[in-house]
Formats: structure tokens, C-alpha cells, sequence
């Protein structure tokens, strides 16, 4: 299951696998700096269509299953 914690680790090593610099995700993102920072020390409150904006910019997306596996949302593993 998914948490801020790792989705904060995600975002970050992504950035640094595309050699971004975090203001420079932050541009690509449509997002301030401070909010990437945020994002990847794990702030529990982050806002979820801004999260999606950065993973989006990342080349990321996220994947939403039902309990039985099933992904309603998001492409098919």
C-alpha cells in the first residue's frame, strides 16, 4: 500500500534518475519548489492532484485496484 513516505522516496529518486534539479520538477509541474520539497519528505497532507501533476511530469502515474486486483484506473500491470 501506498503512503506519502513512499511516495515521497518515488518522486525523488525518479527526479534525480532524470538528473532534475527539485525547482526544475517544480517547473515542469506547474508547482511551487517548496511543494516538491514537501512531496518528498513525505507531507501526509499533500494535495492529490498536485502529487499527480509531479508524477505526471516524472513520467509516472498512478494505478488504483480493487481489492480483488482488479485496476479500475490507471493501465493494467
Amino acid at each position: 500500500m501506498l503512503d506519502m513516505i513512499t511516495i515521497g522516496r518515488i518522486v525523488r529518486d525518479e527526479r534525480k534518475e532524470l538528473g532534475l534539479r527539485q525547482d526544475e520538477l517544480a517547473a515542469a509541474s506547474g508547482v511551487g519548489l517548496r511543494f516538491i520539497v514537501e512531496v518528498e519528505r513525505g507531507k501526509p497532507t499533500a494535495q492529490i492532484g498536485k502529487v499527480i501533476a509531479v508524477l505526471a511530469a516524472l513520467g509516472c502515474e498512478l494505478e488504483i485496484r480493487r481489492p480483488d486486483g482488479i485496476v479500475i484506473a490507471g493501465r493494467p500491470a
